[in-house]
């Protein structure tokens, strides 16, 4: 009945919506916005939301801090909803949860199991819900992996390695693939520069100290070190402020079943020296803790290992050694006996031993050991910095060793030696070596016979056998397919050790025909033209006349052996053009070496000077002088300073012009003038002295303060007579003299007077000093000595202001003579203007008498009266003789003197303001033939 009832009531509503609803028509309702969600598109697990803080309070409540089954259900939900990754926002309650754990495992080990869980989810990238979320979450995701770090405080083996495993796989390349709705995996980029930029590799460095006792701990640390610093300069940087270095460099020989901690730990410093402060490195490395494990590596991996990979760690362990030497040349080496064992394993091989370590050891032909061989090399070059390293390298025969590779190459060798190019390469290394070793155990390399060795190696570098250099090596370089490689370095190490300037090595070289060897070389070896010349040939060119400089140099026997055949090449190289010395291939330092050949192996002795001077060498000088740069004037001028001993060399100086016919004295001054203006001194726009009492004082000298020295300490009056070309100008002004010189202007006597006071000058600054200095001591002179000071400065001033009035005497006289050539110009052109009008009047006066018949009788009698009264009345016209022969002819009007011919100007241009009738210039006037013209009225 209910039912039944009720259906009525609904139908009636039906009815009743119904008839509502016929005037308006029914609008469907449809969704806008449908969502991937909606349709089921979505692919992987959805995240859901869960409260972190719930699982927080659970764990930190006083009430609940003891429910340990609780806590961790709570974590095991909280681990299977996170399976697929934390996301960033709730980074910071993750994190929060683990350090609540990890300080609890001590007391509750339940917690281990739920952190090595959150910390497996923690090697997954982070979940992103946003592409802005990895700039806005960074420095979180920052913080949160630096908590990484410091989780290894947890006393927990397991821990520890499942936070190096997470590292690892966080840092990896290979990401896995993560599939959660609405979210999105991090970059494997990004997942790199959040770790860079954390503390956690510097945190690792400090965990080391925890786990000595844990080896496979401290292997997966070291695996984690290893892959963060591999091309990270700010991981590296990170380590290296924890003192990484020492830390891994102090145990390296510790116990290691597995053998792969001296790898890895090698593995890491080789990365700290790839991208990391070298010199950090080098100084945590410089200790005897650090460096006495360097050294037992070393030798056990050369005695025991015989594996290519440890024949490579061995290398590596050298190298990161000569690094510390390199840096830090004060290393305890010496200290440790790492130096006297590498200076066994550098020279066994060459120089026999009974030493048990040598004992069965060889090198094969492989390319670690050739490797081993030139690192060994280069590492005693390094250790030659410390004097205490020499006698050590003396004992153990290391110059003998290294000699032995200077000898002719050979094309045949047995299969237990050297291949040709090792060999060769062994060599140019070897040389390179006794170049730096030489010049500080100069007694070994007189023992070795190293002059014999090297004038018998240069002989074979420009005999005739052929042979072809491989060239291949850093010091082969220009010397492919020929000896120059070997010739070059061969010159370099007799540079080096002439040098030394030791008289036993020079006479001992100079005996054994070293000069006449060096000139003859120059004379064959180098034929074509000099800007054909490759970089390595101009090197050992230069080299060749250092070496002839450094033997010549205060022996005048040696400069008679350097003779004329030595200064035709000087010469030669003299007259380079100025155009190379920008070529970058080393033509400015042969110029210079040119010139220094000219100073020590030609000056000094009277045969070769005058053959300098008969092939024109001081015009050569001056020349260059014209041409170089500044920092070419020194050598210059004091090899020119030099030569002007000779008297000869006056004439010379005096007879050379340069460009637009300058003499050698204004050069001088010009030179003079650029040094004054780079010092600072006070001079007038003229060049004149603008401060009487510093006439020479540069700015410099000015504005240092007067400070009490003692009496082997140059002032800086002194020191100024070193440092600028003033003095050598005016000792060659003192061969030349000051007066009559050719050349000069104005400008350059002005110069002049200051230059030939330089001297009263210079030495008027040092007492002015000596008075200084006495004012600051507070010291007051006896009276004698005070009136001597006195009257010193007086005089100093007035032979400045006498100078100085010279000046204004020089500087009036050419503004005289200037005002006196200006009135000589101004009357040249009044003169001309003077002439011109005589033209004209002439003109005028001309063309009245032809138009005026009165003027030109009148003109007429002027000139009859003034011929009259020029002529001597002769006796019988006095007289008043009957016979009388007038030589005049009659009736002829003219003003001229007539004649056969007459000529006839053109109308002047400065008249009619038109061009003149006929340009004997122009065209060429054919005049008729000469008629007599009679009764010509003009």
């Amino acid at each position: 009945m209910a039912a039944v009832g009720t259906q009525p009531d609904i139908l009636t509503r039906s009815q009743t919506t119904l008839t509502v609803t016929v005037d308006k028509p029914r609008i469907p309702l449809v969704a806008h916005i449908i969502t991937d969600d909606d349709i089921g598109m979505l692919q992987g697990s959805k995240l859901q939301p869960i409260n972190l803080g719930r699982v927080i309070k659970l764990l930190t409540d006083p009430h609940s801090a003891i429910l340990y089954d609780r806590h961790v259900n709570s974590l095991q939900r909280l681990i299977r909803h996170y399976q697929n990754g934390f996301p960033m926002k709730d980074l910071v309650q993750v994190f929060k949860l683990l350090n609540v754990c990890a300080d609890r495992v001590d007391q509750q080990p339940l917690y281990e199991s739920p952190i090595i869980e959150i910390l497996k989810i923690c090697s997954l990238p982070y979940l992103k819900e946003k592409t802005s979320d990895e700039i806005v979450y960074e420095q979180i995701v920052i913080e949160s992996i630096s908590q990484l770090g410091y989780l290894m405080r947890v006393p927990s083996n397991n821990v520890r390695k499942t936070i190096c495993q997470t590292l690892m796989s966080f840092y990896s390349e290979e990401q896995t693939k993560q599939k959660v709705q609405k979210h999105k995996a991090s970059t494997k980029a990004y997942n790199q520069r959040v770790i860079e930029n954390s503390d956690v590799s510097e945190t690792l460095i400090k965990s080391l100290a925890l786990m000595e006792n844990d080896g496979d701990v401290r292997l997966m640390v070291l695996d984690v070190l290893q892959k963060l610093s591999k091309g990270s300069e700010k991981t590296c940087n990170q380590m290296l402020l924890a003192d990484g270095a020492r830390r891994i460099c102090s145990r390296l020989m510790d116990p290691d079943p597995s053998g792969h901690l001296l790898f890895q730990s090698v593995e890491i410093m080789w990365n700290l020296l790839e991208n990391g402060d070298r010199e950090n490195l080098a100084a945590q490395l410089n200790n005897v803790a650090c460096i006495s494990q360097l050294r037992d590596a070393f030798v056990y991996q050369l005695t025991q290992g015989y594996s290519h990979y440890d024949r490579q760690l061995r290398n590596d362990l050298i190298t990161i050694a000569t690094l510390v030497v390199t840096q830090c040349p004060d290393s305890p080496f010496v200290e440790c006996g790492f130096a006297r064992q590498l200076v066994l394993f550098g020279t066994f091989q060459e120089v026999k031993s009974h030493n048990a370590l040598v004992k069965h050891l060889k090198l094969m032909t492989n390319q670690e050991d050739f490797e081993l061989k030139k690192l060994l090399m280069n590492m005693l070059v390094k250790m030659s910095a410390d004097s205490t390293m020499i006698p050590l390298m003396s004992e153990g025969h290391l110059l003998l060793a290294l000699f032995s590779y200077v000898r002719n190459n050979e094309k045949s060798v047995t299969p237990r030696e050297w291949t040709p190019a090792q060999f060769e390469e062994l060599q140019l290394h070897a040389l390179s070596c006794l170049t730096s070793l030489c010049p500080v155990m100069i007694e070994d390399y007189m023992t070795c016979q190293g002059n014999t060795r090297l004038l018998l190696l240069l002989e074979w570098c420009v005999g005739p056998e052929e042979f072809s250099g491989q060239g291949n090596s850093f010091h082969g370089t220009g010397g492919r397919g020929n000896k120059k490689s070997q010739m070059s370095q061969c010159l370099r190490l007799l540079r080096s050790v002439v040098s030394t300037e030791d008289e036993l090595v020079l006479q001992d070289m100079a005996d054994q025909g070293a000069i006449n060897q060096l000139i003859g070389i120059l004379k064959t070896a180098f034929t074509a033209p000099l800007e054909k010349h490759m970089f390595i040939d101009i090197e050992m060119q230069t080299d060749i006349l250092i070496i002839l400089s450094s033997l010549c140099e205060g022996d005048i026997h040696r400069k008679e052996l350097f003779g004329r055949s030595g200064v035709d090449i000087v010469i030669n190289y003299l007259k380079t053009d100025s155009r190379l010395l920008n070529s970058g291939l080393g033509h400015h330092r042969l110029l210079l070496a040119s010139v220094d050949a000219a100073w020590c192996a030609v000056v000094g002795c009277f045969l070769t000077e005058d053959y300098f001077l008969e092939r024109s060498g001081v015009f050569l000088l001056f020349d260059l002088l014209e041409l170089v740069p500044k920092s070419m004037y020194n050598l210059i001028l004091g090899c020119l300073l030099d030569l002007c001993e000779n008297p000869k060399t006056m004439n010379h100086v005096l007879t050379w012009r340069g460009k637009d016919n300058s003499t050698a004295a204004h050069l001088l001054c010009h030179i003079w003038r650029n040094e004054d203006l780079d010092v600072g001194a006070l001079r007038e726009s003229t060049g004149a002295i603008a401060d009487t009492k510093k006439p020479l004082m540069g700015q410099m000298q000015m504005e240092s303060e007067v400070i009490p020295l003692p009496a082997n300490c140059p002032s800086q009056a002194i020191v100024d007579v070193f440092e600028n070309l003033r003095a050598k100008i005016y000792s060659i002004f003192c061969k030349l003299g000051f007066s009559d010189l050719p050349g000069l202007s104005v400008e350059d006597h002005v110069t002049l007077t200051i230059i030939e006071k330089y001297l009263d000058f210079k030495m008027g600054e040092v007492w002015m000093e000596v008075i200084s200095e006495l004012e600051v001591e507070k010291v007051r002179p006896v009276t004698p000595d005070e009136e001597a000071l006195g009257t010193i400065v007086k005089v100093i001033e007035e032979r400045s202001n006498i100078v100085a009035a010279t000046q204004v005497e020089l500087l009036e006289a050419e503004l005289n003579q200037e005002a006196l050539d200006e009135q000589e110009f101004y009357a040249e052109i009044r003169e001309n203007h003077r002439q011109q009008e005589n033209q004209i009047r002439n003109f005028s006066e001309f063309v009245s008498r032809t138009s005026n018949f009165d003027i030109l009788k009148a003109a007429k009698e002027r000139q009859i009266q003034s011929i009259e009264g020029s002529r001597i009345l002769p006796k019988h016209k006095e007289e008043r003789q009957e016979i009388f022969h007038n030589t005049d002819l009659a009736n002829l009007h003219l003003t001229a003197f007539s004649g056969r011919h007459i000529a006839v100007d053109s109308t002047p241009k400065v008249s009619t303001n038109t061009a003149p009738l006929y340009d004997p210039q122009l065209i060429p006037m054919v005049l008729p033939q000469p008629v007599v013209l009679r009764n010509l009225t003009v």
